[in-house]
């Protein structure tokens, strides 16, 4: 599995919820680091975050797709700070 296909698929199934998302995501094989940039998941608690993305690659946690992910959340101005 490739890190475009992870953001591509990411990207896509959060769009449906939230209003702005971005994914950037570093790895390959079964391991990745995500850096997801929304207002919105930024104001929900660490635990909720994560569910939100867990609820997505589930699949391909439970088939070995996705072995390993680390996950770091930021609002649009922390992000913008830091780059």
């Amino acid at each position: 599995m490739q890190a475009t296909e992870v953001k591509s698929f990411l990207e896509g199934k959060l769009s449906e919820t939230l209003s702005q998302v971005q994914v950037e995501v570093e790895g390959e094989g079964c391991n990745f680091q995500l850096n997801v940039i929304s207002d919105e998941l930024a104001a929900l608690s660490p635990v909720k975050r994560q569910q939100q993305i867990y609820a997505h690659l589930n699949p391909w946690i439970t088939d070995g797709s996705i072995h390993a992910v680390t996950m770091k959340f930021f609002s649009s101005a922390a992000w913008a700070e830091r780059t």
